[in-house]
């Protein structure tokens, strides 16, 4: 079924104060084709799908859909659904108290009284016709999120969608999850959907596309059949520059030993959601929390910086006892934390880059001795410079900025306060191929200049890149500890399954 064009988007320009977002792009979707929408942060993904969507009016170009006589004006996110393109987002935008079927129908139910029997009939040949393990009157809360996100598809297929657009949709989900999706996918293609896959996640592009399209600082690089692009080359236009993939690895590979000061160390630590657990960590060192998604990863991280309710154990801090009840019993000890959930727990969406950055800072100080307009701007200026944020000026909204820039902003803010020990969760996770090279560069930068870093990822290939010590984790506890010829794939996987290295 693949071959009919069933959107064409030609000339597409969108300009905000200060920048231009988009520059005459094109892109073209075909009928049963899945089709990656590729580009660094900021290479104008998000706001290209925001024009399609109708949440920004273009200021140029033209944009038409198979079926639609002429050009379809696209002016809020009722006409695109209006036109049959439907968008699935990273966050699942149901609502979590109410059934499946409920989630499935709300808001398209007709007549004045609803008969849910034939609502839940039709949801269940909807869910078993797409192999989607749920049932109608299951409450959505209970599904997992691969799960929510595939009924939030179905929704979509259910109302006839041409384009299908899935934004991140693998970010939080595991491997068996991923390859349900996955599933769904080429079922829909194979339908006739049109889908538009955006992602980081280079591997899973190769995975599941027939074409990519990239962009790269609002402009058109090209697009090309997943064929005939190798991932090298994808990178590379990516980035806009030649990139020897087996440098830049061995780059990683001349990872500094760390001194034989203990920085931070605790005994028998628990909080309310995690198990006594021992950790240490040296002046200079990278180590990492690694294990699969719900390992305690996070969890054991919170608790080292009071994140969570702390309810047992001893911490010292440069071998002096430390009381680490709360975040900023751990600021005042010189430990700074990037979370996992940037949007729920790092940036203020509405304040601006400058007073995002200055947060901690100005914690420590005490909000009775605040910074002044030109200190402000001083550390402000260095920030922005020193890690490329991509940003109209120190006053812009942070929220508008894209992902890997927030997530530079956030590091900016710790950095900003010279922490001995920096815990990093997840700080690359849904950005591009680009910045996660530069985030990890700068991790074994600050390695050498003595700082301690506490490294976490879902990706472990990054893991091995960065850390000179794993600590590996499943249900709760630490089952292994990983250094030198043992930091490898294979032997982190055999640990987490229970035939590694005993802690």
């Amino acid at each position: 079924m693949q071959g009919d064009v069933v959107l064409s988007m030609r000339g597409i320009c969108k300009e905000f104060p200060g920048t231009k977002a988009l520059k005459n792009v094109d892109f073209t979707l075909r009928r049963g084709e899945i089709h990656a929408l590729m580009g660094e942060n900021g290479a104008g993904k998000s706001t290209l799908i925001k024009v399609l969507t109708g949440v920004y009016e273009k200021d140029g170009g033209s944009i038409h859909v198979d079926g639609i006589e002429g050009e379809t004006h696209i002016h809020s996110p009722q006409d695109a659904q209006n036109a049959g393109i439907s968008t699935v987002y990273q966050e699942i935008t149901l609502c979590p108290n109410l059934t499946v079927a409920e989630n499935m129908f709300i808001g398209r139910m007709e007549g004045p009284v609803v008969h849910w029997k034939d609502y839940d009939k039709r949801a269940a040949s909807i869910l078993t016709g797409l192999g989607i393990p749920a049932r109608p009157r299951q409450a959505l809360s209970s599904c997992s999120l691969a799960v929510q996100q595939m009924v939030a598809i179905a929704r979509a297929v259910d109302m006839n969608c041409k384009v299908l657009i899935l934004d991140e949709p693998t970010s939080s989900l595991d491997e068996k999850e991923v390859e349900m999706l996955f599933t769904l996918m080429r079922d829909l293609r194979g339908r006739g959907v049109g889908i538009i896959f955006v992602t980081h996640f280079l591997e899973q592009v190769y995975a599941v596309s027939d074409r990519i399209t990239v962009l790269r600082n609002g402009e058109l690089v090209g697009e090309y059949a997943v064929k005939d692009l190798p991932q090298v080359e994808l990178v590379a236009k990516m980035m806009g520059k030649a990139l020897d993939d087996m440098a830049q690895l061995e780059q990683f590979d001349q990872k500094k030993a760390p001194g034989q000061d203990v920085v931070y160390e605790a005994e028998r630590l628990a909080s309310v959601n995690t198990k006594p657990f021992d950790f240490r960590i040296r002046k200079g060192e990278v180590n990492g929390f690694t294990g699969l998604l719900g390992s305690g990863r996070s969890e054991s991280v919170r608790a080292i910086f009071g994140a969570d309710r702390v309810t047992g154990g001893r911490i010292r801090v440069k071998g002096k006892d430390k009381k680490i009840a709360s975040p900023h019993d751990a600021m005042k000890s010189g430990i700074g934390y990037l979370p996992e959930d940037r949007k729920r727990d790092g940036i203020i969406a509405d304040l601006s880059v400058r007073d995002n950055i200055i947060l901690a800072m100005q914690v420590m100080k005490g909000f009775f001795h605040p910074m002044s307009r030109a200190e402000m701007a001083k550390f402000v200026d260095e920030y922005v410079a020193a890690l490329n944020i991509k940003t109209a000026s120190s006053e812009t909204p942070v929220g508008s900025l894209s992902g890997g820039n927030q997530q530079k902003v956030i590091l900016a803010r710790w950095l900003l306060t010279h922490p001995d020990y920096l815990i990093l969760d997840e700080p690359t996770r849904g950005i591009d191929v680009g910045t996660k090279l530069e985030i990890q560069k700068l991790v074994l930068k600050l390695a050498e200049e003595n700082m301690s870093i506490t490294f976490i990822s879902s990706e472990i290939e990054e893991m091995l890149r960065t850390c000179s010590r794993l600590i590996v984790m499943r249900d709760s506890n630490i089952v292994g500890e990983l250094t030198g010829d043992e930091l490898t794939q294979a032997q982190v996987m055999k640990t987490i399954a229970g035939g590694g290295a005993e802690a």
